[in-house]
């Protein structure tokens, strides 16, 4: 029987699970996987060509090599759990000592891919606010020790004593159910989603690092003749030929959809979001399981969005920032982001009434933009798109003046999303919305915000607006930013001043 995980249980340091070595070295081989298929096709290549041996050795020298240095991994990775918190040791010729407190833990993953589950093991990963990577990534543990970890982090981070009932068995508090999805919802999910379109552009991508380009083009050049000649055989004519042009796309849009409804299952089977003493837990996924929570003092912003299939459906999404660690330039799938992923409207406003109790939402008091926003948002789509259609027109007569038709429908949208644009401001909460065809809102604590910026450009300063830009932790690489534009001089002025004086006076809760 495993030993109790309980703070000061004595020096004993801990090893990683027996079979950590074999999944630090798949992660490995993951990360390797372009240069050894290289070594392996292009070596072997070589190797029928001129006969040399070591061409066709180069593969398996490099997997020994992986496989070595993740059993060296599992016989130099140490940690031992004190008091206040985690000591991680680990190398062998570098060696590196991290003391990491459980006050500084503010986030705890617990994933299981399905690999995982058939070994009953799961890793752990401890995150902290800030930096590039976790402050612990443990691969792998034992499925009990691993939840033993996460509840003891979970009890100390927040000042309490884990219990157990049993001895080597940790008490595990399920909490209170804020949200769950039933699979028709994680259907919709999909639906409405475009993982599917993003997985097919990844393989693309992925192919054309692997594949040399004049195969690539060889490729599609060979699909469209096929094709095309297919065509000539059935004589459709060209009303035939557009209907079946439209047929072959309208069935890739259905198997992309479908595509999505798939990963959808995959990754929220069975989400169920739930609410511990000052903390929000999430668990989700068909194949691999995933468990991460936060504290919710360090959730900095919310956004809740809606799209034209979300509207379809009647259903929107609510996404949170928080101060955790973030690979540099990566959207990390396994941080706690998606509070809603769908949810109807008055489940996701009762999620925010509940989670944050000052704050009034929704809100009946959006104050409009600046009128000149109409023609403003409009200036991005026709700085291009009339050169495009004058050349067009130039080059393709009369057809080219389609173009116009975008143009207008440019100029509306503008229109309807400057009519939508609106912010609001109180004690306790900062608000913008924006958005037509795509409707968000975005909004934050005032006791979350960390710097304030008051900008005017030079159509600012023409038109007498100006935008307030509002910074919280963990916001970066977010598409809808937190900021009051096309407000007039005197109402951003007062905002600013306020929210100063709110600042100045108040502390900051991260």
């Amino acid at each position: 029987m495993e030993d109790v995980l309980q703070p000061g249980n004595g020096p004993d340091e801990r090893r990683l699970h027996p079979w950590s070595w074999l999944f630090v070295l798949l992660q490995q081989l993951k990360q390797f996987i372009f240069p050894l298929v290289a070594l392996l096709v292009f070596g072997a290549r070589r190797s029928e060509g001129d006969g040399e041996l070591w061409a066709s050795l180069a593969p398996v020298i490099g997997i020994a090599v992986l496989v070595v240095l993740a059993i060296l991994q599992y016989f130099t990775y140490r940690y031992t759990i004190g008091r206040d918190g985690l000591t991680v040791r680990e190398g062998l010729l570098h060696r590196s000592r991290r003391e990491i407190p459980f006050s500084r833990i503010h986030n705890v993953v617990v994933h299981q891919s399905l690999l995982h589950r058939v070994f009953g093991v799961a890793e752990v990963r401890l995150e902290s606010a800030g930096g590039q990577k976790p402050e612990a990534q443990m691969r792998v543990l034992g499925l009990r020790e691993a939840l033993a970890l996460e509840d003891l982090v979970r009890h100390q981070a927040r000042g309490t004593a884990s219990t157990e009932s049993e001895p080597g068995v940790a008490t595990r508090t399920d909490g209170t159910t804020l949200l769950s999805l039933s699979t028709w919802e994680v259907i919709r999910l999909g639906l409405i989603s475009n993982r599917g379109m993003i997985v097919v552009a990844a393989a693309f991508g992925a192919m054309w690092q692997i594949l040399p380009e004049n195969r690539i083009e060889q490729m599609f050049r060979q699909g469209a003749q096929q094709a095309y000649g297919y065509a000539e055989d059935l004589h459709l004519g060209w009303l035939g030929g557009a209907a079946g042009g439209v047929a072959l796309i309208g069935v890739a849009l259905a198997l992309v959809r479908l595509l999505s409804v798939a990963l959808a299952l995959s990754q929220f089977h069975g989400f169920r979001l739930t609410e511990e003493p000052r903390r929000l837990m999430v668990e989700r996924g068909l194949f691999a399981r995933l468990r991460t929570s936060v504290a919710r003092r360090r959730i900095q912003a919310w956004t809740l969005h809606e799209g034209v299939l979300h509207r379809v459906f009647g259903r929107r999404s609510l996404r949170i920032d928080t101060a955790v660690a973030e690979k540099s330039g990566q959207q990390d799938t396994r941080a706690l982001k998606d509070v809603a992923p769908i949810a109807t409207p008055e489940a996701c406003d009762a999620l925010i009434t509940h989670l944050l109790p000052h704050a009034q939402w929704p809100r009946g008091d959006w104050q409009a933009v600046h009128a000149s926003a109409r023609w403003r948002l409009w200036l991005p789509s026709l700085a291009w798109l009339l050169p495009v259609t004058l050349l067009a027109a130039w080059h393709w007569g009369a057809w080219g003046w389609l173009g116009l038709a975008w143009i207008l429908f440019a100029a509306h949208a503008a229109r309807r999303q400057a009519s939508r644009m609106g912010w609001a401001l109180d004690a306790h909460l900062v608000a913008v919305r924006s958005g037509w065809w795509s409707r968000y809102w975005r909004f934050a604590e005032i006791d979350k915000l960390q710097a304030l910026r008051l900008s005017r450009s030079p159509l600012d300063l023409r038109f007498g607006t100006a935008t307030l830009w509002l910074d919280t932790a963990g916001a970066s690489g977010i598409a809808a930013p937190l900021a009051l534009r096309f407000v007039p001089e005197a109402d951003a002025r007062a905002a600013h001043e306020q929210l100063t004086t709110a600042l100045a006076r108040r502390r900051l809760h991260w």
